[in-house]
């Protein structure tokens, strides 16, 4: 008997009703993580080779080029960058403002569904336990029925109300263990975004200075070169 609830199917029918529910969010969780698996391979960019290329159509002052760029580079950092190449005419403030706001957008995409992989990983624990102690308190009212121990069936009794703790930690464990690991790379990413955007700040800000003062600094260069009028020399 023993050996035939260590069989899956014995420990689907032997653990009870709550066995289906911690199958349900082991079936929701796979499904998150799935989920948050496809979303960061999408988001995976080089970020150094995505601001390289844009600082060289910037300095050029090629925005559209730059813009086309952006607009093909998957992620949520091209996105950002995307969003402050579209407002580049705007004031080195406002800018910032664009760029905040374009990454506040992306925070709620890169956080989706992992608050619901770690309240998976949290439930299914309690709910394995609300299985044991439902079947203990039945084994317990069981012997007190019989009026003592009859046999090894109030035993297997004890081993079935542990099944249900034994599958909430399977499914809470690896739950936690992919909500750490997601949290991680969302924290990662949203250093990338924030990385990305001071740079197309300044990028794109200090292009904008520079073409503005540069008839001021031609002027200055040709007043330098300019040779200095020569004195008459007194007879």
């Amino acid at each position: 008997m023993i050996l035939g609830l260590m069989e899956p199917s014995g420990l689907i029918e032997q653990g009870g009703p709550l066995v289906w529910v911690l199958l349900g969010l082991a079936f929701i969780g796979t499904v998150c993580v799935i989920e948050r698996l496809f979303y960061f391979h999408r988001a995976r960019i080089n970020v150094g080779d995505l601001l390289v290329g844009l600082a060289h159509h910037i300095r050029r002052r090629a925005f559209a080029e730059a813009l086309h760029e952006a607009a093909r580079a998957p992620g949520p950092v091209a996105r950002v960058a995307h969003a402050a190449l579209l407002r580049y005419y705007l004031p080195r403030q406002d800018l910032r403002d664009v760029v905040q706001e374009a990454g506040q957008l992306e925070v709620p995409r890169i956080e989706n569904n992992i608050r619901a992989i770690l309240g998976i990983a949290l439930l299914a624990p309690l709910v394995g336990m609300l299985g044991t102690m439902v079947g203990m308190v039945e084994t317990f009212q069981r012997v007190s029925e019989q009026g003592g121990f009859s046999g090894p069936n109030e035993i297997s009794g004890v081993f079935t109300a542990l099944i249900t703790s034994v599958a909430g930690l399977g499914v809470a464990v690896p739950m936690y263990l992919f909500y750490l690991y997601f949290l991680g790379r969302a924290k990662r990413l949203m250093h990338r975004i924030e990385r990305a955007g001071i740079e197309m700040i300044h990028l794109i800000s200090d292009t904008r200075e520079e073409a503005e003062f540069a008839p001021f600094r031609g002027e200055v260069s040709a007043g330098k070169a300019s040779p200095q009028p020569q004195r008459p020399v007194a007879p």
